[in-house]
C-alpha cells in the first residue's frame, strides 16, 4: 500500500467490485490514515481517539513517514553504492483450524 500511495496509484488499492459505489475522497483518507497507523517510529502513529476523529471529520492528516515494515538496507555486494533498497521486513504466519 505504502509503495503504491507514494507511486500515486492508490486506486489499485481499491476493490473492483466496489470501486463504482465509492467515495474516492473518502477511501483516500481511509488508506492514509491506515498508512499513519503503521508508521516506523510510535510517536509518530496516531492514538485510536485521533484516527476516530480523523475518519470523522475533513481536517487536513498528518504528513506520512515511511512505515515500519520498509527498512532501507545498503546494497552489500557494492558497500560503496549510495543506492540504498527497500525490502520487506514482514514475516506471514498461516494457521489452519480443524475442528476435532
Amino acid at each position: 500500500a505504502w509503495r503504491l500511495w507514494t507511486e500515486e496509484r492508490a486506486l489499485e488499492l481499491i476493490d473492483t467490485l466496489v470501486e463504482d459505489s465509492c467515495i474516492l475522497p473518502e477511501i483516500f483518507r481511509c488508506i492514509q490514515a491506515d498508512l499513519l497507523c503503521v508508521q516506523q517510529l510510535p510517536e509518530y502513529r496516531p492514538n485510536m481517539s485521533s484516527v476516530v476523529l480523523m475518519l470523522t471529520s475533513e481536517s487536513v492528516l498528518p504528513r506520512l513517514k515511511q512505515p515500519s515494515f520498509l527498512i532501507e538496507v545498503q546494497n552489500e555486494a557494492h558497500p560503496s553504492s549510495s543506492k540504498n533498497e527497500s525490502c520487506s521486513a514482514n514475516e506471514m504466519i498461516v494457521s489452519l483450524l480443524e475442528a476435532r
